[in-house]
């Protein structure tokens, strides 16, 4: 067996001790009934695009609160279909929806798109949450000592909520929805997966919010934002890792129950293979992952065809 091989093998085993509260289920259950209890839609426009046979719209849906999360709503009409499979797709931390030609790849599948802004980042969309005491910059530590009204569980329910709008478009086949993402979208991805049982299946590219204590400890990604945090205060770091705990998709990832392709890379500092495989290796539904020695935070073209045909098998039969 060769160093490689060792890695890998030993990356199989880790199954860290969980650090999920005793009221985790309930603290769901709880804020997706009040999700629940929120209209969803806020507007949506027609804009042109350069594709001739896609219908694109720029819409707007509320999500956790009053702030209007805005994404991209494309379908590939030139693929003649009664009801089309469709994708929510979120992007990685500090970006934003792009723009709607770049997700010709998937219209080329037939595939309906939604494309959404995580809050306050680099898209359109704003963050209306109140802010309660200090953080560090970047936007992961706002109101971090308060699980029901931290970042953490806004974007969480923005996700899922995303979800929820696209199963109220007529044109979209509601039994075969999935999501995807990369990063930050890879955990949000893998959470709403768990969360909204509207969900068909999870593409969960190099995913953050796994084993997020190590992460706390080691990553140099956007959980330096809340190592920075605790520096400042190191009276909160208990307070501080339990609202985390609630988030964490290692405490959550038995209740995955829908197919799942997750991607990592060895050389990772940001989502570390140590994170990512502590929530792999508890994920009981059917699985994949694929492991890249020599990547860092990072998807190359070749991975990218494999996501796409993971996709095109999941809608064949659509």
């Amino acid at each position: 067996m060769n160093a490689i091989e060792k890695r890998i093998q030993d990356l199989y085993q880790l199954r860290p001790d969980l650090t999920a509260q005793p009221d985790i289920d309930q603290f769901w259950e709880r804020a997706l009934e009040e999700a629940g209890q929120h209209p969803l839609p806020i507007s949506s426009e027609r804009v042109e695009v350069p594709f001739d046979g896609v219908t694109a719209h720029r819409i707007a849906y509320r999500g956790f609160d009053s702030t209007p999360i805005y994404g991209w709503y494309l379908i590939p009409e030139f693929k003649k279909q009664d009801k089309y499979p469709a994708v929510v797709i979120y992007h990685g931390y500090h970006g934003d929806k792009l723009m709607p030609e770049q997700y010709s790849s998937w219209l080329l599948l037939g595939v309906a798109v939604l494309a959404v802004d995580v809050r306050g980042q680099n898209g359109d969309t704003g963050n209306e949450l109140p802010q309660v005491g200090g953080k560090v910059g970047g936007w992961m530590t706002q109101n971090i000592m308060d699980k029901d009204n931290c970042y953490y569980k806004a974007i969480a329910i923005d996700a899922v909520r995303a979800v929820d709008w696209l199963t109220e478009q007529p044109q979209i086949d509601t039994s075969n929805i999935g999501v995807v993402g990369g990063s930050q979208g890879g955990g949000l991805s893998l959470l709403t997966a768990i969360l909204n049982k509207k969900v068909a299946y999870s593409v969960a590219d190099i995913p953050n919010l796994c084993h997020m204590d190590y992460g706390v400890l080691h990553s140099t990604g956007s959980l330096t934002e809340v190592a920075a945090y605790i520096k400042r205060n190191p009276d909160r770091l208990d307070s501080v890792l339990k609202t985390l705990s609630y988030f964490d998709l290692m405490n959550l990832a038995d209740r995955l129950t829908v197919p799942v392709m997750v991607s990592v890379g060895l050389k990772d500092t940001v989502c570390m293979p140590e994170t990512i495989f502590a929530a792999y290796n508890r994920i009981e539904a059917p699985k994949e992952i694929h492991i890249y020695p020599f990547n860092g935070h990072e998807l190359t073209v070749q991975h990218t065809r494999k996501v796409l045909q993971f996709v095109k098998n999941k809608t064949a039969n659509s």
